[in-house]
């Protein structure tokens, strides 16, 4: 089993690296015309493997998280159990925030950005999505008219919500739900398999998808904006060490046996750009390295909610950034003001690549920055997303993991 991971992890690692040459070669000898067609076909093998995973969220979010609630036996557990996550989720999701605004008011990015690059077309689309991002449509977008409605259109958080309301209320009902819960056990299990299968498809997605954008943009978008990139990956080393100690901290010695379990959905979720292609894998793994179950299938989609450190040091970093590049002062209190917004809007947002930006688009355009600014970062956002991608996934094995500990349910 494990040699067949190996070989899948080399195998994306191979697909990467072919994705750059196909895509340079491509950048460096074909017609601008050409140029958009390949970029566009190509990313279909991308679209293919990302469509597979989407397919099956949706069930492994229900039928995991209502199982994990009443696994947990009883109401007073699932509370306590929520509660410890929560304060891992806030806690973590503040000090990314803070990292970010730091770091941006240190560096000042923004002055090394060049104005007239905004790619203003691409961003358009961006702004055109931001009227969701309003107080009325946040509600909306957090509790579920329909749970149908939810799980066709993969809006995690609605689905949380929906699922968290079911799993209590079997636990309430209890011995009369035990043949629905057993249902859904099994129904969660055969999804898992079907796990297996789809990852199958991993390689092609990651070789689309980093041909494409290597293809359209060439080599030089790393050293046309290499700056603002290593500012970034600062943030994101900052972030990585606090989150490691942390973990190290509760974990002790595990750590470095976690970091070998999720080594594959990191590369994934680098690859991809999404966190949420690596949702199905991750739950496999933190079984595996000795959470349980009920745990796992509680925390983890939770934590594709709440729990979304890397975009969140993102946020802060982008939208300070574009402030900073009109050169727009912002005082302290304002930049708290906007880690506070940031902290409710950026819920989510899990798994839909550059979603991070919609948002980013939406708090500017709150805080009187011109949203258009969002142009600015475009051409680099394809690369600062993969960092980022890798980062949520970290923070929510990570997560899983403590919250084991704490409940005295880690194996090993």
């Amino acid at each position: 089993m494990m040699a067949k991971q190996n070989r899948l992890t080399i195998y994306i690692l191979v697909a990467m690296f072919l994705g750059v040459i196909a895509g340079y070669i491509v950048h460096v000898a074909a017609s601008p015309a050409f140029l958009a067609s390949f970029s566009d076909n190509i990313k279909l093998l991308t679209s293919i493997f990302l469509r597979l995973v989407q397919m099956i969220i949706a069930p492994l979010v229900f039928s995991t998280l209502v199982v994990g609630i009443a696994k947990l036996g009883d109401l007073k557990t699932v509370g306590r159990v929520g509660g410890k996550a929560l304060l891992w989720f806030i806690s973590a999701s503040l000090a990314s925030l803070l990292i970010g605004m730091l770091l941006v008011n240190f560096f000042k990015p923004g002055a090394a950005i060049n104005l007239g690059n905004a790619d203003t077309s691409a961003a358009s689309d961006l702004i055109g999505k931001t009227k969701v991002f309003s107080l009325a449509n946040f509600v909306e977008h957090v509790f579920p008219k329909s749970v149908i409605e939810a799980m066709a259109t993969n809006e995690v958080l609605q689905l949380v919500v929906f699922s968290i309301f079911f799993g209590i209320a079997a636990t309430a009902v209890g011995e009369g739900a035990r043949p629905v819960i057993k249902a859904l056990d099994a129904t969660a299990h055969i999804i898992l398999k079907m796990v297996n299968y789809v990852m199958a498809f991993a390689p092609l997605g990651v070789f689309g998808a980093i041909a494409s954008v290597i293809a359209v943009k060439g080599l030089e978008v790393f050293k046309f904006y290499g700056l603002y990139l290593l500012y970034f990956l600062i943030g994101i080393a900052v972030l990585w060490l606090l989150l490691l100690f942390v973990g190290f901290l509760i974990l002790r010695n595990r750590v470095p046996e976690l970091l070998k379990r999720i080594a594959q959905p990191l590369l994934i979720a680098f690859s991809t750009t999404s966190s949420e292609a690596v949702f199905p894998k991750l739950t496999e793994e933190l079984e595996k390295f000795g959470c349980r179950d009920k745990i796992v299938s509680f925390i983890l989609p939770l934590g594709y909610s709440f729990n979304l450190d890397g975009s969140m040091m993102y946020m802060t970093f982008a939208s300070l950034a574009i402030a900073q590049a009109y050169g727009i002062p912002l005082d302290i209190g304002t930049q708290l003001t906007m880690l506070l917004v940031l902290m409710l809007t950026s819920k989510g947002i899990a798994g839909v690549p550059r979603a991070s930006l919609v948002v980013v688009t939406a708090t500017c355009a709150m805080f009187n920055i011109p949203p258009e600014g969002v142009a600015l970062i475009l051409p680099i956002d394809h690369f600062c997303d993969m960092f980022r991608s890798m980062t949520n996934v970290l923070g929510n094995a990570l997560a899983t993991s403590v919250v084991s500990k704490w409940e005295g349910e880690l194996e090993g």
